[in-house]
């Protein structure tokens, strides 16, 4: 009786004895799995059909926006910190081995870094660049900002914090009404599609801090788009994958320091147009006035955009207000004209009138209170209200240039917004 009573006491000391296992320390198996590991030789790939390599490593990538900045119109450039996550598989880095039933091992292990690379390098890792890269930097403070992570299975996790100015190839027949497409490009730079294969993951494959659309000064990040471009070189083919962030220019900007004001300015030159045609330093002092201040506003918008060879949308927008603001100059000079013709021609018309005028018995002429105006008879009317031509380019230019102000604002807001 007393021996069954013992056995039972000490069972749940048995069990638990049984049940705890013995943990392996990271420092261990970094030293076995590191052991005659060699990380110049990339690691075997996992297809079958591959007897010798097992074909090609297969990198799975993701990546997380954290800021984008410094949108360069002149330089075709733009600024974006993000975070790079590297996903492969490499069995000799497989510590799972060593667990059995009485040894455990961590869920992961992590490889420390310092701030050279090279001298750290202690795994394999791809050897990943970006194409369109023009600076980069990694991030070092406080710590350097790298992660390597490695599962049981040898399945390593490799994540950067990044820095890079990159370049955007824009296209700007729409400024400043237009949509960019800036890109991402990374590949291997000496692994051919035979060794490396880059895939994107397959739930969230980039993904954005959040606000970050609405942190962009002067564009609207409008959406976030993945694509593959694998390229063929004299070298061999390089699988690469591609980010495509399309980019909308914010438009209140330039409508409230470009376009009202502009348009306030053709208006402006038409005022001359109900000013007497006598008064000569006012209707030039307008004139020059409104077209020097759309030179020098034209001036400055082209200051902030590159010398393209092809037309803009603000470049016709600029073109055709100073064509009205010249037009109502040169409309000035035309009335100014037509004014001295019109006192040239009543002068002629009443001394020819004067001399068939009937003498009386003094020898004087007898003048007629009035001279009949000259009018054909489809402007018979128009012509009997304004008897000067100087006037009646007045009155029509009043018409004429809103009409085809308004008829060029339709067509133009018509092409360039839809």
């Amino acid at each position: 009786m007393a021996r069954h009573l013992l056995v039972f006491l000490l069972l749940p000391i048995l069990i638990v004895a049984q049940q705890k296992k013995n943990k392996l320390k990271e420092q261990e198996i970094i030293q076995k799995v590191l052991t005659n590991y060699d990380w110049r030789v990339r690691p075997r790939g996992e297809n079958t059909s591959w007897p010798d390599t097992g074909g090609p490593v297969v990198v799975t990538v993701n990546v997380y926006l954290r800021s984008i900045s410094k949108i360069d119109d002149v330089n075709m450039e733009y600024s974006a910190q993000f975070t790079f996550r590297e996903e492969w598989k490499d069995a000799r880095l497989a510590f799972d081995r060593f667990a059995d039933d009485n040894t455990e091992v961590p869920p992961f292990l992590v490889l420390a870094t310092s701030e050279h690379s090279d001298l750290s390098q202690q795994i394999w890792m791809p050897d990943t660049f970006f194409q369109n890269e023009k600076e980069a930097r990694r991030h070092l403070i406080d710590k350097p900002n790298v992660l390597i992570r490695i599962h049981p299975d040898g399945s390593i996790l490799y994540s950067v914090r990044l820095s890079l100015v990159l370049s955007c190839l824009m296209s700007l027949e729409y400024y400043p009404l237009d949509r960019q497409t800036c890109l991402i490009d990374l590949a291997s730079y000496a692994y051919t599609t035979d060794d490396i294969k880059y895939i994107w993951k397959v739930s969230n494959p980039v993904q954005l801090k959040e606000g970050l659309k609405q942190s962009l000064p002067s564009f609207d990040l409008q959406d976030v788009k993945t694509d593959y471009c694998t390229s063929k070189t004299n070298t061999g083919e390089y699988s690469c994958l591609r980010t495509k962030m399309i980019l909308r220019r914010e438009f209140s900007y330039y409508l409230l320091q470009l376009y009202i004001p502009s348009f306030m300015l053709v208006i402006v030159s038409w005022v001359s147009f109900w000013l007497d045609k006598d008064s000569v330093p006012a209707r030039v002092t307008l004139g020059v006035t409104t077209l020097l201040t759309m030179t020098t506003q034209s001036s400055g918008i082209n200051s902030k955009l590159p010398p393209v060879s092809y037309t803009k949308a603000i470049d016709v927008w600029i073109g055709v207000c100073l064509a009205f603001i010249f037009g109502a100059l040169l409309e000035f000079a035309l009335v100014n004209y037509a004014a001295r013709k019109d006192m040239t021609s009543t002068n002629q018309r009443l001394l020819t009138h004067m001399k068939q005028l009937p003498t009386d018995a003094s020898g004087y002429r007898q003048l007629h209170a009035s001279i009949p105006p000259r009018s054909s008879f489809c402007c018979r009317i128009f012509v009997r209200r304004y008897k000067e031509r100087s006037k009646r380019i007045d009155v029509v230019s009043r018409l004429v240039f809103p009409i085809g102000y308004a008829c060029f604002n339709v067509l133009y807001w018509a092409v360039y917004l839809v």
